[in-house]
């Protein structure tokens, strides 16, 4: 797993061993930005559920002013920490060593961007997207990337939350969900 272009471009990042997390395949991640791409430069950048940070760091790398990781897991904080000094990305990143729902009560800025990648077979779409409407952390023109492997189930929970669905890409199994706030 590399980054994929910017300032950063051609980095190998560490992943974690075992099945503790799934990294976005690169493909997705190169769709993803490409879709992205115009709405990077100087947003405010939130990975939720980091990881090894890949997804955050490529966003930093393409010249968000400022890109926050949340991660919870000692072993996955390892190696964000360790893809942070190796991508020399250290000023534009803040890494959030605690769950998604203290991370949020702590942010001071709103969001342009928010990339909600959790655990498969969980809730935590629907409980962080939900908190994060809540909070009002989003600004005006923000946008939400949920991926998923169960984009019916993501669906049918959100649909009460005051979103808007914009767009919907599949990549093998993979689903990625944009929405804004209405």
């Amino acid at each position: 797993m590399r980054i994929i272009s910017g300032k950063a471009r051609g980095t190998k990042l560490n992943t974690l061993e075992g099945n503790l997390t799934r990294p976005t395949l690169d493909r997705v991640k190169e769709s993803l930005f490409n879709i992205i791409q115009n709405d990077i430069e100087e947003s405010n950048f939130l990975d939720m559920f980091a990881g090894s940070g890949a997804i955050g760091l490529e966003a930093a790398s393409r010249g968000a002013r400022k890109v926050i990781l949340c991660e919870k897991n000692k072993q996955a904080i390892n190696v964000i920490e360790k893809n942070i000094e190796r991508t020399h990305l250290e000023n534009e990143v803040v890494l959030y060593k605690k769950d998604y729902e203290n991370m949020l009560e702590d942010l001071k800025e709103k969001m342009d961007i928010v990339y909600i990648d959790p655990p498969y077979k969980t809730d935590l779409v629907y409980k962080s997207l939900k908190k994060i409407l809540d909070l009002d952390i989003l600004s005006a023109n923000s946008l939400v990337i949920i991926e998923t492997d169960e984009e019916e189930r993501i669906l049918k929970q959100i649909e009460e939350l005051k979103v808007k669905i914009i767009d919907k890409r599949k990549y093998g199994r993979i689903h990625l969900i944009f929405i804004n706030k209405n």
